[in-house]
């Protein structure tokens, strides 16, 4: 019996550890792994990039220009060389990917870009630039909560910051300042804290860009903040939720305000703000 279920046990782990090995190097943990197969390296001043056997990719020196004007932004500096990885096809990205996006960051510093936003990007349907300096925000951010605060960082903070930082409203799908104001005031509108919980589902957003919408109002709530009460002040409350897992915590000692209270502020102000016809 003892034998049986050493046994059992056994090839349980065996399996497992299996299962965690391929998940690494070629499934959806690849993000995480430490050890990269099938991509040739090119570590340069700023960035290390993978670009997977069989792709042909060669602009690395303008990938690789993008950290600083992130890390002038956000006043913080990268603590390790975020790794950029480029594959050869759509299936090699879905394989080692954790969503169907354009673009993937993660904790660990890598940061996945599917073949099809580089040949939108060719195409001039998006900017390569932009939406990897959005990627990027992200990782300087994660460089600094670790692992944990890849899910505990506020999520519509991460993507307001990164759609500011880079000046990312009104490029591509996403609308522009007066776009999105319209839109809020047309009824429009996702509640910071509802956003990646239970309740984003009881919102109805009635755009033809839903997420892209979100994003752009997020990012209109970080430049209502920076506008009201000055850049100072919100990179404090950025760095303040670094440690901290306290929004409204935090924010109230910044501002000296509550957050919802402010967040109504903002939407009153879109109601009576005037924007171009």
């Amino acid at each position: 019996m003892k034998k049986k279920l050493k046994y059992f046990v056994f090839t349980l782990f065996a399996i497992f550890f299996c299962t965690l090995i391929y998940m690494l190097l070629w499934g959806k943990f690849f993000p995480y792994s430490p050890i990269i197969l099938g991509f040739d390296e090119h570590e340069l001043n700023n960035t290390i990039i993978y670009v997977q056997q069989g792709a042909e990719f060669n602009e690395f020196t303008r990938l690789d220009t993008l950290t600083e004007s992130v890390e002038l932004f956000h006043e913080l500096k990268f603590k390790n060389k975020p790794k950029i990885f480029i594959f050869k096809d759509d299936e090699s990205y879905h394989q080692r990917s954790l969503s169907n996006a354009r673009f993937c960051a993660f904790s660990s510093g890598a940061l996945i870009i599917s073949p099809w936003a580089i040949e939108e990007d060719k195409q001039g349907v998006i900017s390569l630039e932009i939406y990897i300096k959005h990627e990027l925000s992200h990782i300087l951010i994660y460089n600094y909560t670790g692992f944990p605060g890849e899910f505990r960082y506020p999520s519509w903070l991460l993507e307001g910051l990164a759609m500011y930082s880079v000046n990312q409203m009104g490029t591509s799908f996403y609308p522009n300042i007066e776009d999105t104001y319209k839109a809020i005031r047309d009824g429009n509108f996702m509640s910071p804290e509802y956003y990646k919980t239970s309740k984003e589902d009881e919102v109805n957003i009635n755009v033809k860009y839903k997420i892209a919408f979100i994003y752009s109002e997020f990012g209109c709530i970080v430049d209502y903040l920076v506008k009201t009460y000055g850049k100072e002040k919100f990179i404090k409350y950025i760095k303040a939720l670094l440690d901290e897992n306290d929004n409204e915590g935090q924010f109230n000692k910044v501002y000296s305000r509550d957050f919802n209270e402010v967040i109504s502020e903002f939407r009153d102000y879109v109601m009576k703000v005037k924007t171009k016809s």
